[in-house]
């Protein structure tokens, strides 16, 4: 008889992010084995009935949506449809993901005697950016009085890399995001790739804590290379106020906006940039996939000091490291992997090598996998 696994989490697939890839990669190997089988619960993009269908071979539920505050969704009759699906399914063992707050900790609320595993995403998520004193305040109340009840309650608390808060539990167990190393794969030398700046993420109004603003900045000081562009790949609400940032700083015509991108226009975006940046300001970056995927380009990165970005990136190794908001640092070390031929070639070698060795998703999947038969 198959276990069943119940992967809770506030957003899933088609919605991209790093937590909804994370969720997803692993649910679907769960359901490759002859003794588990997984199911999502998950929320709505919008609309108050529940929707249930099978999707890449896994059964999600989608539950509705009374109202959202931030990023996060919510609804009163969580409790009760949560306990529900739980019960048909015949789920024995609830993953729930965080940190967007609301339909995980009600997963674990009511999870009665089924065994319990929290996977947390984030460090701390306060953002201390204008406009976010309300949603600020219900974070700083949440971490520090609901949270850390939440970590207790979990037989296995999952932190994705050193600075996710469940990581401060001793008995936490680390398991990193992945990449897929059959699908990103190396271009040409970074040496010979056009002089393309890359940023791949979000670019919504409730993510400026990504730092995208700080990079454009930083292409002002990059003035006297001609041929450097910068590549914004990714959407949201917030790409007008950048590009009109671009043009009130005079770079307007060394900016490109591609949009969201998917499979191979991504991977091809990652394997020809020089150099690709994260530029995030806020420890709410945790692990920040998006630099292993391009590690698996063998493209050299340049992020802020932010969550777990160091220990992903390892400064020196796979890229460079450099203090967040710091427009002249983040300029400078761009500046090195755009000029320096050899440095940049030597560390997009390394990162390949290091997501090899340590991002590999059959690797982390496993690790899950084993984690759940010893529950």
């Amino acid at each position: 008889m198959k276990r069943v696994i119940a992967f809770v989490c506030a957003y899933y697939p088609p919605k991209i992010g790093g937590v909804e890839n994370y969720v997803a990669r692993i649910a679907r190997a769960v359901g490759e084995e002859a003794d588990l089988e997984p199911v999502v619960i998950t929320t709505r993009e919008s609309g108050w009935r529940t929707s249930v269908g099978t999707e890449d071979g896994v059964l999600v539920v989608r539950l509705g949506v009374l109202l959202r505050l931030s990023n996060s969704p919510i609804s009163p009759l969580w409790p009760i449809q949560v306990r529900r699906w739980l019960r048909r399914t015949g789920a024995q063992i609830v993953n729930a993901h965080a940190p967007v707050p609301g339909l995980a900790d009600t997963a674990m609320a009511v999870a009665g005697k089924r065994r319990t595993v929290l996977t947390y995403h984030a460090g701390t998520m306060h953002k201390g950016e204008p406009g976010s004193g309300l949603a600020d305040w219900i974070i700083a109340r949440y971490e520090r009085h609901v949270l850390p009840r939440v970590l207790r309650s979990a037989d296995v608390a999952v932190p994705v890399g050193p600075s996710s808060l469940a990581a401060e539990r001793p008995d936490a167990v680390l398991i990193t995001p992945g990449v897929d190393l059959e699908r990103f794969v190396p271009g040409p030398a970074p040496s010979q790739r056009p002089r393309d700046l890359v940023y791949v993420g979000r670019i919504d109004r409730t993510s400026a804590w990504k730092g995208i603003d700080v990079l454009l900045r930083a292409m002002t000081l990059l003035r006297d290379l001609p041929d450097v562009r910068l590549r914004l790949v990714g959407s949201g609400d917030a790409l007008p106020d950048h590009l009109r940032l671009a043009g009130e700083l005079g770079v307007a015509d060394r900016v490109e906006a591609t949009g969201a991108l998917h499979g191979a226009e991504l991977v091809e975006a990652m394997r020809h940039a020089a150099v690709l940046v994260l530029p995030s300001t806020s420890h709410a970056e945790c692990a920040g996939t998006v630099l292993m995927e391009g590690m698996a380009c063998a493209t050299p990165l340049v992020a802020s000091d932010v969550g777990s970005l160091a220990y992903v990136v390892q400064d020196g190794e796979a890229g460079l490291i450099v203090p967040p908001g710091d427009v002249e640092a983040l300029a400078a070390a761009c500046r090195r992997l755009l000029v320096d031929d050899e440095l940049a070639d030597r560390m997009g070698k390394a990162g390949r090598a290091r997501a090899e060795a340590r991002f590999a998703w059959p690797l982390l999947a496993r690790t899950y996998i084993d984690l759940f038969r010893s529950l």
